[in-house]
C-alpha cells in the first residue's frame, strides 16, 4: 500500500486533471500577463515530478527531456495542450513505481539535487510537489474565470472517498 502522503499526491493530481477538464488547446495557450498559460502549467508540474522522482529520486533518465523548458525561471511559452498532457501522463506513470517504494523511513532521507545534497528530505519534497499542484490548480481556475468559464469544479473534491486520512502503517 502506498504511503499516505503518496495517496494525497495522487488525489491532488486527479483534482488538477478535474480542474482542467474541458479546456481547449486554444484556451490553454492563452496567456494573461503576468501569469503563464494553462498548457505551460501542465508542463511545469510534469517537469517538477520528473526532476524530483525520476532524476533525483530514482536516478533515472527523463522520459520527457523537453520538459526542461518548463522549469522555474525558464522563458514563457504557449505549448500545445495535447503535447504537455502526453508528457505529463508519461512522467506521472513513470514516477509511480518510485512513489510506491516510499516508506516513512525513506521519506526522511535526502537525495542529491543537481549534484549536491538537497536541503529538504524526500518527505518535504513530496509535500512541496503536492502543494505546488494546489497553487497551480488555483491559478488555472483564475485563468479559466478570465476566459469566461462558468460552473468550474468545486474544490476540494471527494477526498473522503478517494484519499481519506489514514495513519502511517
Amino acid at each position: 500500500m502506498p504511503h499516505p502522503l503518496v495517496d494525497q499526491l495522487r488525489f491532488t493530481r486527479s483534482e488538477f486533471q478535474r480542474a482542467l477538464k474541458g479546456v481547449t488547446d486554444e484556451e490553454a495557450r492563452q496567456r494573461f500577463m503576468p501569469m503563464n498559460c494553462i498548457s505551460w502549467i501542465v508542463g511545469h508540474l510534469a517537469n517538477q515530478e520528473q526532476r524530483y522522482w525520476l532524476v533525483f529520486g530514482a536516478g533515472q533518465a527523463p522520459v520527457a527531456p523537453e520538459l526542461i523548458n518548463f522549469g522555474f525561471g525558464k522563458p514563457a511559452s504557449t505549448p500545445p495542450l495535447d503535447e504537455v498532457w502526453q508528457a505529463w501522463h508519461a512522467v506521472t506513470q513513470a514516477t509511480d513505481p518510485y512513489l510506491d517504494s516510499l516508506t516513512s523511513s525513506k521519506l526522511l532521507e535526502f537525495v542529491l539535487f543537481e549534484g549536491k545534497p538537497n536541503d529538504e528530505n524526500i518527505g518535504s519534497m513530496l509535500r512541496r510537489v503536492t502543494y505546488h499542484y494546489w497553487y497551480h490548480t488555483g491559478e488555472s481556475q483564475a485563468i479559466r474565470q478570465m476566459l469566461g468559464h462558468t460552473d468550474l469544479p468545486t474544490f476540494v473534491g471527494d477526498i473522503g472517498g478517494e484519499a481519506p486520512y489514514r495513519p502511517e502503517a
